[in-house]
C-alpha cells in the first residue's frame, strides 16, 4: 500500500492529522449551511 508507506510511524502526527482534517471538514459544512441559510434569507426579504 503506496498510501500508507507515506504516513509516519509516529502516533501523535498521525492524531494532529486526523484533527485538522476533521476541523476542515466540519467548518466546511458549517461555511455551507450558513451560506445557503443567508442565500434563502435573501430570497424571502425579495
Amino acid at each position: 500500500m503506496f498510501i500508507f508507506d507515506l504516513l509516519p510511524d509516529d502516533p501523535v502526527i498521525i492524531a494532529i492529522v486526523v484533527i485538522l482534517l476533521s476541523l476542515i471538514f466540519f467548518s466546511y459544512l458549517l461555511l455551507r449551511r450558513t451560506v445557503l441559510e443567508f442565500r434563502d434569507g435573501m430570497r424571502g426579504q425579495e
